[in-house]
């Protein structure tokens, strides 16, 4: 895969998403992460592991959204930077208040607003503390709503005035408060203001919003028919942008004020609207309830794909070093020692320009193959890159690991690889190092010394094995 085809996959993924092709969605993240691992683009596998997480939270699947989430994370934290932490607040954010865990929800918020001061992503804090003030109305707070509410405008009068949609947000949530706690004079002000705005017109879904608080404005003051065109008119709204959650709150309100009015006429027509909202809505859940188990079908395939090196089929570098960070934090708590083996094709280039690279390829296999064949059923075997072959074997000691590299080193010795008519000979050099004497609590650290030992075995000659450098 090349950098261009990469970018235009994520591109991909983006607009399958925002078709609402989720499944198709899901197998393209997949793709990107393994095009992000071939390439050793970071930043591909980072966009990748949060637009997972988006797509499972948008069909429901939230244990999936946190895994995907989890993974964001572990691979920021070494390869990516302060924007990427900040997204994954937001993406949390999303996932607590999805599950009604409003504890949770405030400390991601708190985290959010901290890192997006820092940033100066004054968008993004105006939209944590709508969030922060979302979170309070919930709870029926609405001293703390109305602050949070009061510190998102004025962050945005000092920081980001341009910013009209940050600002209807802001007075939509200050006028939600105004009309619970009955300030009926003061929210209308915010309401009226609002609607009669030429920029609401660019925002459908904050519009439908303000007509929904004015039917609560009406509906709180018992003028029920003037509340019932109001969200009349929202509906109207909703069902243009197909937001059916929002669609089906909005129904419920005027199902209750056609009897509140006794309006016969009025309540069969909006209740026959609203039994083919529901049988609607179960027809949706059943094609989520189906997407879903096709996709958890799937994605154990999707994963061992992104796992997996796409010419010889073992595993690739970033599940190697995933894995055996996972290996080498478990050992050092529990003091056990893994060795790694660093395996390096002699003279690969020399391979290359003399027979060509598909040959090449065919050297890369079978030398994968050899080396498969001998290893323990725990031992953790990978492709590194280009020319180079990782082993790691969690609880051997360094003279198992160089056994073990003795017995490739033979078995490459004598393996004979045909070309044409010709009888093509290849020879490995091997590094070997274990977590015990390198004191290595990370795949990079014990790699390095395998690798620098593995060079010593180069300048040596070649065809040998270096442990002791």
């Amino acid at each position: 895969m090349t950098v261009e085809e990469l970018n235009m996959l994520e591109q991909k993924v983006i607009d399958l998403r925002n078709q609402g092709k989720y499944k198709e969605t899901v197998e393209n993240c997949y793709n990107c992460l393994q095009g992000g691992i071939e390439l050793k683009n970071y930043r591909a596998i980072i966009n990748a592991h949060l637009n997972l997480a988006k797509t499972f939270y948008y069909i429901g699947n939230i244990s999936a959204a946190f895994n995907s989430l989890a993974s964001h994370e572990e691979v920021y934290k070494k390869h990516g930077d302060k924007t990427d932490e900040l997204n994954s607040y937001k993406m949390m954010f999303l996932l607590y208040e999805y599950n009604r865990n409003l504890e949770k929800s405030k400390i991601v918020l708190d985290n959010t607003i901290d890192l997006g001061e820092k940033l100066k992503d004054y968008i993004t804090v105006i939209d944590a503390y709508s969030n922060y003030c979302n979170v309070y109305i919930l709870e029926g707070d609405y001293k703390k709503a109305l602050e949070m509410a009061n510190k998102g405008l004025s962050i945005f009068d000092d920081y980001v005035p341009y910013d009209k949609l940050s600002n209807i947000k802001v007075k939509l949530n200050i006028a939600n408060i105004y009309i619970s706690n009955k300030n009926f004079s003061s929210s209308k002000v915010i309401i009226d203001e609002i609607i009669n705005s030429e920029s609401i017109n660019l925002y459908v879904k904050e519009k439908a919003k303000c007509y929904d608080l004015q039917g609560n404005w009406y509906y709180y003051q018992n003028l029920y028919k003037e509340a019932f065109q109001s969200y009349s008119n929202a509906k109207d709204i909703i069902e243009r942008y197909n937001d059916f959650n929002f669609l089906k709150h909005i129904q419920e309100k005027r199902c209750n004020l056609c009897e509140m009015m006794d309006n016969t006429k009025m309540g069969f027509k909006v209740q026959k609207e609203y039994i083919t909202l529901l049988n609607e809505q179960n027809i949706r859940e059943l094609d989520t309830l189906a997407l879903n188990l096709e996709i958890n079908r799937s994605i154990d395939s999707l994963e061992k794909r992104a796992n997996t090196d796409y010419l010889t089929g073992v595993y690739n570098r970033f599940y190697i070093e995933k894995t055996t960070n996972e290996w080498l934090m478990n050992a050092y708590e529990k003091n056990e020692s893994i060795v790694c083996i660093l395996i390096d094709i002699d003279c690969f280039k020399r391979i290359n320009d003399n027979y060509g690279h598909l040959f090449g390829d065919e050297v890369i296999k079978q030398v994968s193959r050899a080396c498969s064949s001998i290893l323990r059923k725990d031992d953790l075997f990978g492709r590194y890159g280009g020319d180079e072959f990782v082993i790691v074997m969690k609880g051997a000691v360094l003279e198992n690991g160089t056994k073990k590299a003795h017995k490739i080193l033979e078995l490459i010795r004598d393996l004979v690889i045909k070309k044409d008519d010709k009888s093509v000979s290849v020879t490995i050099s091997i590094g070997v190092a274990d977590n015990i004497t390198s004191k290595a609590k990370q795949f990079k650290e014990i790699f390095n010394i395998a690798d620098i030992r593995l060079y010593h075995a180069k300048n040596r000659g070649r065809n040998q094995i270096c442990i002791d450098v």
